[in-house]
């Protein structure tokens, strides 16, 4: 487990922690802009994963048509249609559940940018030390800013506060997750796979949107 703490601090929170802080300076002290920026850097970052993603939908795509004259051959024998649509996918080679890999990949990346952001958008001076201990040293402007709280505001938004009154984002954070979800997917007459993309088609969505309504804005 310590190792795993390990390996989870020193490869996903501690760059982007420092990479948050930078950008943070660079753009005068807006906290909003650094958080859109360092997003936008993120989904860059895994752009190789989310083509890999449509590669493996176009794929499961272009054999839908086998898959129906599998399904209607064998439509008796659950069995061998099970047998015969594994069979296919091999000789393709790609896999029902390919298309959600790199998907799960992308989770720790999120939930590891929503650490951060919780860790950055400090309320209580003790979080300072936390906060100064995983700056990287070789960084000139770290020690200035993690010996003082960073200016939390945002437009009308306190970053540094949850409001349960406000719907407004998590809405938009649900729709806007959604879309991009069901933009991307490709219409299966697998059962398997279509089942799989229903769950990832909410799943995802809701678990943003519950984020964004239980954690800081």
């Amino acid at each position: 487990m310590e190792a795993i703490s390990f390996l989870w601090t020193e490869l996903i929170i501690r760059p982007m922690l420092n990479g948050l802080v930078v950008l943070y300076t660079i753009l005068f002290s807006q906290m909003g802009l650094a958080i859109i920026v360092l997003t936008a850097l993120i989904r860059l970052a895994t752009l190789p994963l989310t083509l890999k993603q449509l590669k493996q939908m176009r794929a499961m795509s272009s054999l839908q048509p086998k898959l129906k004259e599998i399904q209607d051959r064998y439509s008796r024998d659950k069995s061998r249609v099970s047998q015969e649509t594994m069979r296919l996918y091999r000789e393709a080679g790609v896999s029902p559940i390919g298309c959600l890999g790199p998907m799960i990949v992308q989770m720790p990346i999120l939930i590891g940018l929503f650490r951060v952001l919780i860790q950055v958008v400090f309320t209580r001076p003790d979080d300072l030390v936390g906060l100064s201990e995983k700056m990287y040293t070789w960084i000139p402007i770290a020690p200035i800013f993690a010996s003082a709280p960073m200016d939390s505001g945002f437009l009308w938004l306190d970053l540094a506060k949850s409001d349960p009154t406000n719907l407004l984002i998590p809405v938009f954070v649900f729709a806007s997750t959604w879309v991009q979800q069901k933009m991307t997917m490709q219409p299966s007459t697998d059962p398997r796979q279509s089942g799989n993309q229903a769950m990832m088609l909410w799943l995802m969505p809701l678990m943003i949107a519950f984020f964004s309504f239980t954690l800081p804005s």
